[in-house]
């Protein structure tokens, strides 16, 4: 699950470690994606074969400060919450992103509002 994957970033963050290794799914995968496009990671890389398989992140720091300072799961498996685009507010005044699961696939709040789409809000990151 992707609860695991961002722990372990975040960890890693305030470890001042470079880089971390996760086990790869594809849910993941599209989660960290969207991070590196809102510029919290640095990169992302699909590493070996079959179950083998894992993802390198290049984890990012603005002036040895971690890029991300929380993370705030929204849904969880017991319970799910899902909103229209016109609900969908702003993160802490603009500065944060929540991450939704929509049928487009994974996006920020803006490219949900852009494109009109609602969907389960996974969590809130800042």
């Amino acid at each position: 699950m992707y609860h695991d994957t961002l722990i372990r970033v975040k960890n890693g963050l305030m470890r001042g470690k470079q880089r971390v290794k996760v086990p790869y799914s594809h849910l993941d995968y599209s989660i960290l994606e969207a991070l590196v496009k809102d510029g919290y990671l640095d990169s992302i890389q699909r590493k070996g074969r079959g179950v083998k398989r894992i993802i390198d992140i290049k984890l990012k720091y603005d002036q040895d400060e971690p890029a991300i300072s929380e993370i705030k799961f929204v849904s969880r498996p017991s319970r799910r919450i899902y909103t229209g685009y016109r609900e969908i507010k702003s993160s802490h005044q603009g500065y944060g992103r929540f991450i939704l699961s929509t049928p487009e696939g994974i996006m920020d709040d803006k490219e949900a509002k852009k494109k009109r789409v609602g969907g389960q809000l996974l969590f809130e990151i800042w």
